[in-house]
């Protein structure tokens, strides 16, 4: 029996997805379920649930008695050297998820047929050591994510990232990354396409410049750019580039430049979270490149004006946008990302073509980046960017609390209008009245499929209604709020309420004092609100209401004794799909959280932390039932 599979190897038997059962996600190695799915976990889960019990004590045990610190193996010959990759995976992720996986149980699990590795929910296994075994054990991996590992230096990252040349997918997010890092990524993972590093405060903003094969020249600093100024090399295919809170005391300008420069030199840029990514995109807009040269000089770079002629020159014939398109294809096809339903009616739902918007907001520069997602941006910059970025489908808005709110308002909305029709996702902080926001969200909520509020201030008079029916096609709806005052808000009995039939994640959130034992309970409308949102979202998997200012238990016994009536096919009911349920501080009781496990067999985990209706005894009993983890304090 050999000691380890050929990467190429294509003898070995492969796990053949279940028509009845779970698919397993190619590009994240996880399990997704399917409407079609049964509520029967299907025989290959329950199997790996079955390996991951016995673990500890069968596979793990003489290995780690006899030979984990005693022996380095570059292979380890073992069950799971005979398992696919993808089950490999799975199983990987089913210890994390149980809070199982150990060192040992890591070593074993660390096979040649190994391509996606994510170590960010432990990250203090990551040792040098494990690093040698993965640099030496798994390099045909495609994408590894070691966010949160602060014990590597730079020189353990640069010989990991050294030994892994098919790595299309790296995340280091607060890590000890720095300028050698990022070297070691262009010289070496020529098929990057998504690259991670926020928050590694030991990283620069103008390291990031060889990613778009902007380098410094060899020439001293006293020679003219004229006269010295190196050719640009090739970029990394990166698609997406997130890279917020960089740096210690970097100059705020840098940050402005930097991305400017990214903006320019990396043509297949969709997706990016930069450090002065707003500015950057005004001052391409204006065309103001002599304001750089200051940088430019100082960092032995081209300068930018240099770039964007480069960039010009290249949108003819074999261009960068052409080969964008061809290289996010053969990424999506070999990374098996799965595009869902709604994702699929994004070219026959918009009521403008990407043509009449060009046409409706041509830039002044005449220049048009492919970015469809930021993050971080301004109500300033919006609209720079609109004529920039004709093709945004993702935007994440810091709106300004202290600005008019009138003009606030018209502003945001005249700044989403050209994307209406084309905007996904939309995302606001902002520390004001829900109100608001409401004007923006009727303008570009029709199209939406995520939706975000962070902070925002609730009253008596919040739009929350008609926000709902602002975004009917919701499938993510977060909501992070502060409490109306404590005065009774009454009911009302003439309401049409909406419902969001394609909701799978629904969040509602109020910040609470925690000094305070219970929320007060005194929005009364609320609770017909949540009614008719969890009776009519029948798809929702993923369910928070925390520290809810009304009564939750009622809410919820309602939705449980909801029956449709009048279908000849009724729909699936309400709560039967939810996997993930947070109740945090709310009235709910046991008895309900009990009738809502039996209602859904997909239940993995419910948190009833500081319900004060929930006794310990309670909680000691509802945790043998089944298998759902109940998390309560």
């Amino acid at each position: 029996m050999p000691l380890f599979r050929v990467l190429g190897d294509r003898s070995g038997a492969k796990a053949q997805p279940k028509r009845r059962g779970p698919k397993i996600r190619k590009g994240t190695g996880r399990c997704c379920m399917t409407e079609d799915d049964d509520c029967v976990p299907s025989l290959q889960h329950m199997c790996l649930v079955n390996l991951a019990d016995n673990m500890k004590e069968v596979w793990v045990k003489d290995y780690a008695d006899n030979y984990v610190d005693q022996y380095c193996f570059r292979y380890i010959m073992g069950p799971f050297n005979l398992l696919p990759g993808e089950l490999v995976e799975e199983l990987t992720l089913l210890l994390c998820r149980r809070k199982q996986l150990s060192r040992p149980a890591l070593h074993l699990l660390l096979v040649p047929q190994l391509r996606h590795l994510s170590l960010e929910k432990c990250p203090g296994l990551v040792t040098p050591a494990l690093c040698g075994h993965i640099a030496a054990r798994c390099q045909g991996l495609c994408s590894l994510d070691l966010s949160g590992v602060q014990q590597l230096p730079a020189k353990v990252l640069c010989e990991t990232v050294h030994s892994l040349p098919a790595l299309r997918s790296l995340s280091l997010v607060g890590t000890r990354c720095d300028r050698s890092v990022i070297q070691t990524v262009v010289d070496c993972c020529r098929s990057l396409r998504h690259l991670n590093v926020s928050h590694c405060h030991l990283l620069s903003p103008a390291s990031l410049l060889p990613l778009g094969g902007v380098c410094p020249s060899s020439s001293s600093p006293s020679q003219s750019s004229a006269s010295s100024s190196p050719a640009l090399r090739p970029p990394l295919p990166l698609g997406s580039l997130l890279a917020l809170d960089i740096g210690f005391g970097e100059q705020e300008e840098d940050s402005t430049v930097v991305a400017a420069y990214l903006l320019l030199s990396l043509p297949c840029l969709e997706s990016a979270a930069l450090e002065g990514l707003a500015p950057a995109c005004g001052l391409l807009e204006r065309e103001e490149f002599l304001h750089t040269d200051k940088f430019a000089d100082r960092e032995r770079v081209p300068r930018m004006e240099e770039v964007r002629r480069e960039r010009t020159r290249h949108r003819g014939g074999d261009s960068w946008e052409r080969r964008r398109g061809c290289d996010a294809a053969e990424s999506d096809e070999e990374e098996g990302v799965c595009a869902t339903k709604d994702e699929s009616e994004d070219d026959d739902e918009p009521p403008c073509s990407r043509a009449e918007v060009k046409q409706k907001s041509p830039s002044r520069s005449e220049l048009v980046l492919q970015l469809r997602s930021v993050q971080g941006v301004t109500c300033v910059s919006l609209d720079c960017l609109s004529r920039l970025c004709p093709d945004m489908r993702s935007v994440s808005v810091n709106v300004d609390p202290y600005s008019n709110g009138r003009q606030r308002e018209s502003l945001l909305a005249a700044d989403l209008k050209p994307w209406v029709g084309l905007l996904r996702s939309l995302s606001f902080q902002y520390p004001g009245p829900l109100e608001d926001l409401l004007i923006p969200l009727q303008v570009a909520g029709s199209s939406l499929l995520s939706l975000s509020l962070e902070g925002v201030k609730t009253s008596a008079h919040s739009p929350l209604l008609e926000v709902i029916r602002a975004c009917p096609r919701l499938r993510d709806f977060h909501i992070s709020a502060e409490p109306p005052v404590p005065l009774q808000i009454e009911d009302e009995d003439d309401w049409d309420l909406p419902q969001l039939p394609q909701l799978h994640s629904f969040k509602l959130s109020f910040s609470y004092d925690h000094n305070q034992k219970k929320p007060f309970m005194f929005w009364m409308s609320l609770t017909k609100v949540l009614t008719c949102l969890l009776t009519g979202s029948p798809l929702l998997e993923k369910l928070s209401l925390i520290s809810l200012p009304c009564p939750l238990n009622s809410v919820l016994q309602d939705v449980l004794l909801h029956v449709s009536s009048g279908s000849p096919a009724p729909p699936p009911l309400p709560l039967g799909r939810v996997q993930h349920l947070d109740l945090t501080r709310t009235d709910v009781q046991m008895v309900t959280v009990k009738n809502i496990m039996q209602r859904s067999r997909r239940l993995k985990c419910v948190d009833v932390s500081h319900c004060w209706q929930i006794t310990q005894l309670q909680w000691l009993d509802c945790k043998r039932f089944r298998s759902v983890e109940v998390v309560w304090v």
